[in-house]
């Protein structure tokens, strides 16, 4: 097996489809590849089936995404993000998420408004049935649903970068006995300011969600 030497920028010439990087950040932020783990070229052309050049072209746009370490001469690693820095990152999301989910409530359809009831009710049910892994990806998709909504492609540009960097330690969090009882209603309130099209309470909302992460962080 060989590392990933080169610390240069790989040729023009070098392209890696959108779904290839697309599939190793979400290996890194899934937690197959563990923090400060070497990432070698081979085995991950084998595992990917993709060219060595577009693995290697990959690796460089997730490192310009903050989510792995170039090493000069030594290849790539899963980059480590403290909890202190987590928090520092969520600090920033607070002004950027608040933002989007206050154009989410201005240019929300009726159509969408539908759309998020239904979530709202799938949310709960599955705080109310334990089932955290559902309700971990109900959370992901009212994400996403909210930075879609918004149309608002610079302040999701800045959301995704910041999110999967941090995304790792809001993951274990969200699996930590009675957690989801208190994060739930904070996303249904988030729900509840967007379809009554109220973009001041939808911002604040989603100002006190992530300011609850940032404390639930602090303990963890």
């Amino acid at each position: 097996m060989t590392d990933i030497a080169t610390d240069s920028a790989p040729s023009t010439g070098a392209s890696a489809l959108p779904d290839l990087t697309r599939a190793i950040r979400d290996a890194i932020v899934g937690g197959e590849f563990a923090p400060n783990q070497r990432l070698i070229e081979a085995d991950l052309s084998a595992s990917f089936g993709a060219s060595r050049a577009s693995v290697r072209t990959a690796l460089f746009e997730l490192a310009n995404d903050g989510l792995i370490d170039r090493l000069p001469n030594r290849g790539s690693r899963v980059r480590a993000i403290s909890v202190d820095e987590a928090i520092e990152i969520l600090e920033v999301r607070i002004g950027v998420e608040g933002l989007c989910a206050a154009k989410a409530a201005e240019l929300i359809t009726d159509p969408e408004i539908a759309e998020f009831s239904e979530l709202r009710a799938a949310l709960i049910a599955s705080v109310e049935d334990g089932d955290l892994v559902e309700y971990s990806r109900l959370n992901q998709l009212l994400d996403r649903r909210v930075r879609e909504i918004s149309a608002h492609s610079t302040a999701v540009g800045i959301i995704e970068r910041l999110r999967n960097q941090s995304v790792r330690h809001q993951f274990r969090l969200s699996f930590q006995s009675g957690r989801a009882s208190v994060s739930g209603p904070e996303h249904v309130a988030i729900i509840d300011a967007i379809v009554r099209r109220d973009p001041e309470a939808a911002q604040a909302a989603t100002r006190a969600h992530l300011q609850s992460v940032i404390a639930a962080l602090r303990l963890s």
